[in-house]
């Protein structure tokens, strides 16, 4: 009888054991424990607000704190916001990415998919002497406020509400999300309690001033708002009192979780408190958004400000001389570390954090800013070094921290002097180096034959593509074989030329036609007819640069500003058949004129078919990632950006076609391919060509069109650190916290 009594209770023992073994590995996360302090009401909190300070509590003790660190994005190549596309095996390699480039903090903007927080709070648990923290934010209702111009809209009010309390509950694992179709909001269950790793909240976007200057007048007189935890200062406008509604309801939301942390809203240059003189467009200058004017009514984890500035936007950072005052580490006239200053000395007593800062590393340009900082047209080592020198004025300007944008590179996005040019829908599914902003990642995502084709000169590569790639039958003097192949970047060219290329000695012409019209003659062809006009054309004639042209009544840039800066156009150039290729330009600047503006402003853009020659091999130590054609001997290799080409979307293989664009719009065509028309001019002749008035053209419409099949459901890309990443990671290990920390805290 005892012994089945004892096999009985050993029974019993070992359900209880694997049952608890279960609930332990199943619960672990939740069960996670960081070291916090705990105030009189039994809330944990973990970072603070002291003064200009911000504080973690570690070691028993509240330490000065400098939350170094990258914003980071919801999605990859071929995927838009909402979708499900970033794995939890990729989120836990990333973060040990992130730390080992010398971060402390991810920020992100909205709620992310389930996947983000049960990584965080993995990873975490494998590292918890050594959390990665990060910033939370909210995202608020942009295009309704922006539509409505009245942030009091009740129905606006209450779906920014409804946003926060959504995310806080996201964040300690209590809530399933469905979002409406289409939303590119995240959604699912979330289930692990990610709170402990909160750093701070930074609630709503960037504000439009229009919007903002429309609540205040609608509002004038709505009454301060003194909410539980926060509260506005007397002096706030109805705006800022809007806004300590909403930091408040976060604090009461989060409250009921047990924990509070140090609050925070958006906020960037065009609504800061500082009046920028020189600035000429009015609205970049048209009113105020002041942290100032909140403070925390009881609110232990303290308030802080959260601001985005760049050193090429708005335009005041290039004209303005009362911000060209302060010189930096090189000795230059610097307006950006001037800036720094000026915002931080409107906050004497408030923690600030710069939440976005970078320039990205793109063929594309949208801004230009001083000392060379523009928005775009860099390479990864330009882009590293000028994050860097950002990265170090931020520090030692007294900063509480420092958040690079970004983490990843995100196909889908939009730059302004772009989107005109592209298909919005299909904007995830190809790699657009044209569009600036969507390369301001240190971890880049490169389009898929990236580790495949290395513009070197050297043929090798291009063996190994086995079925990846098609010969071109063009009888061309010159060339002895052109092959070509293509990604969501790129369309590739190889060819294998009758005698070494001496660029001081002659020139290599490539044409490309896409759609009937265009150029048949020109100086470039040396009299040479074509049976059929080009769009584009690339001339190889020069040590260490290409030149990418466009026909002129092609010329998609002089036709969509025509009447909106650019000089008076030849009408010439209009005609199709013209002769004449111009350089392919992108807008930087709008044309400003009184009273729109303080002063007029000239229009102004910049040439960006311009194509550098060097190796895009990241192994080796010339590599350049702007390289776009190299030749060895007789090998010559090119990449050219398919919206040179004309393409705006070379996934489903349209291009923007001739009509002239409606509502600042371009229609598209689909075509079938393209076709490539290769010539050589040595001594002012075209090789191999008979020249003469009575030589026939040439049948470019008999030429071999190389196609493709359109993608979209499986878009392949190559993710690798760009040299970038390696530059921050020595800049970001040299910071152990902030500059200065003039404040006692208490235990």
């Amino acid at each position: 009888m005892m012994r089945q009594w004892l096999k009985l209770l050993f029974k019993i023992g070992l359900v209880i054991a694997i049952v608890a073994g279960a609930l332990y590995y199943g619960l672990r996360p939740l069960l996670v424990r960081i070291e916090s302090t705990t105030l009189a009401s039994g809330i944990h909190v973990k970072f603070r607000t002291q003064g200009t300070n911000v504080e973690e509590y570690t070691n028993q003790a509240w330490q000065p704190y400098f939350a170094k660190g990258v914003n980071m994005g919801a999605t990859v190549p071929g995927h838009f916001p909402g979708e499900l596309a970033i794995s939890e095996d990729e989120y836990e390699r990333w973060f040990g990415m992130i730390q080992d480039m010398g971060a402390n903090v991810i920020r992100v903007y909205t709620i992310m998919m389930p996947e983000f927080y049960e990584a965080l709070s993995k990873y975490n648990m494998k590292h918890q002497k050594n959390p990665l923290f990060f910033l939370q934010g909210i995202w608020s209702p942009e295009e309704q406020l922006i539509e409505g111009q009245d942030a009091f809209d009740p129905k606006i009010k209450q779906k920014f509400e409804q946003e926060i309390k959504d995310a806080v509950a996201a964040v300690y694992g209590k809530t399933t999300l469905t979002p409406e179709p289409h939303s590119g909001k995240a959604g699912g269950a979330y289930k692990y309690n990610a709170g402990p790793y909160l750093m701070s909240w930074i609630v709503g976007t960037e504000w439009d001033p229009k919007m903002v200057k429309g609540t205040n007048n609608l509002h004038a007189d709505t009454a301060d708002y003194t909410g539980k935890y926060f509260r506005n200062k007397p002096g706030a406008n109805a705006f800022e009192k809007w806004l300590a509604l909403m930091v408040d309801t976060a604090a009461q939301t989060e409250i009921q979780f047990g924990w509070q942390h140090p609050m925070a809203f958006a906020n960037w240059v065009t609504t800061d408190p500082l009046t920028h003189p020189g600035e000429p467009l009015v609205e970049e200058d048209l009113v105020s958004v002041d942290p100032t004017h909140i403070e925390a009514a009881d609110w232990e984890a303290g308030y802080f400000a959260s601001y985005h500035v760049y050193p090429y936007y708005p335009d005041f950072f290039t004209f303005d001389k009362s911000f060209q005052e302060m010189t930096n580490s090189k000795g230059q006239i610097d307006s950006y570390y001037t800036y720094l200053n000026k915002l931080k000395e409107a906050h004497p007593n408030l923690p600030v954090m710069i939440t976005e800062y970078g320039v990205p590393a793109s063929l594309g340009v949208a801004h230009l800013g001083s000392l060379g900082r523009n928005q775009g047209g860099h390479n990864e080592t330009q882009q590293g070094e000028i994050d860097a020198e950002l990265l170090q004025q931020i520090h030692e300007s007294g900063y509480s921290g420092a958040i690079l944008f970004t983490w990843q590179d995100e196909w889908f996005k939009k730059t302004w002097n772009t989107q005109r040019y592209d298909e919005a829908d299909r904007r995830a599914y190809w790699y657009n180096t044209l569009t600036n902003e969507s390369f301001f990642g240190v971890l880049g995502m490169f389009p898929s034959k990236d580790d495949d084709i290395h513009i070197d000169g050297d043929d090798l590569d291009w063996n190994k593509l086995g079925n990846g790639k098609k010969k071109l039958d063009v009888q061309a003097p010159g060339f002895e074989e052109i092959w070509a192949s293509h990604d969501e970047g790129y369309l590739y060219l190889m060819a294998k030329l009758s005698e070494p290329f001496d660029p001081s000695k002659e020139s290599i012409y490539f044409g490309a036609d896409t759609l009937p019209g265009g150029n048949r003659h020109g100086p470039e062809l040396h009299g040479m007819t074509l049976d059929e006009g080009l769009e584009t054309l690339i001339e190889l004639s020069d040590e260490n640069k290409g030149h990418m042209t466009i026909a002129s009544n092609y010329d998609i840039h002089a036709r969509l500003y025509e009447h909106s800066g650019l000089p008076d156009i030849d009408p010439k150039e209009k005609q199709d058949d013209s002769g004449i290729f111009k350089p392919w330009k992108l807008a930087v600047n709008y044309l400003l004129e009184y009273p729109d503006s303080r002063v007029n402003h000239p229009f102004g853009d910049v040439e960006v078919g311009l194509l550098e020659r060097g190796y895009s091999d990241p192994a080796r130590p010339e590599y350049n990632s702007k390289a776009m054609w190299q030749v060895q001997g007789q090998v010559l290799e090119m990449r050219i950006p398919w919206m040179l080409l004309g393409f705006s979307d070379p996934s489903s293989l349209s291009v923007i076609n001739y009509n002239p664009p409606s509502k600042n719009k371009f229609e598209v065509t689909q075509v079938k391919g393209v076709r490539l028309v290769p010539w050589i001019v040595k001594n002012d002749q075209v090789v191999g060509r008979d020249n003469s008035a009575a030589a026939q053209p040439l049948p470019v419409t008999a030429m071999p069109l190389y196609t493709w099949q359109r993608w979209e459901d499986k878009v392949n890309y190559v993710e690798r650190p760009k040299q970038s990443y390696y530059i921050m990671k020595e800049a970001l290990h040299k910071i152990n916290g902030p500059v200065t920390s003039t404040d006692q805290s208490d235990s």
